[in-house]
């Protein structure tokens, strides 16, 4: 497989260097998928994600945001019960899950219901970076 060449963008695409190097690196998640989830687009600048967590309590769940980074861990706390399955199609185990946000990206809450853990984010753009009218003198 090739890889591209993002070259000619850096010329032309002022601060968007972190975006082309998560291109040529891509990133991946080496959790195998798990948990599930569902990134929602509420409204134009209010997002949703929801993570199945079943089998996971409210303090077993941490959510951290840094940066542009979101992390949701699951951790059972105590010890396990060891159990003897005939089929388990249920997982269990402790995760990381990672989310890459874009900029100007808050986390306004977040709320554990029914085994879905959802996650409420907002584009906020300062009033700065917004466009404005530049009159001509």
């Amino acid at each position: 497989m090739r890889t591209p060449d993002f070259s000619p963008f850096y010329r032309s695409a002022i601060g968007f260097d972190r975006l082309f190097n998560l291109l040529e690196t891509g990133q991946t998640q080496s959790n195998g998928g798990y948990p599930p989830y569902n990134v929602e687009l509420v409204d134009e600048n209010q997002y949703r994600i929801a993570i199945a967590v079943a089998g996971f309590a409210e303090q077993e769940l941490e959510i951290t945001a840094h940066d542009n980074l979101l992390i949701v861990k699951g951790a059972h706390v105590g010890e396990q019960v060891v159990r003897n399955y005939l089929y388990q199609g249920i997982a269990e185990r402790n995760f990381e899950r990672k989310f890459q946000l874009a900029e100007h990206i808050q986390v306004k809450g977040a709320n554990l219901e029914n085994g879905l853990l959802y996650i409420d984010l907002e584009r906020v753009v300062p009033e700065e970076m917004k466009p404005r009218r530049i009159e001509i003198k």
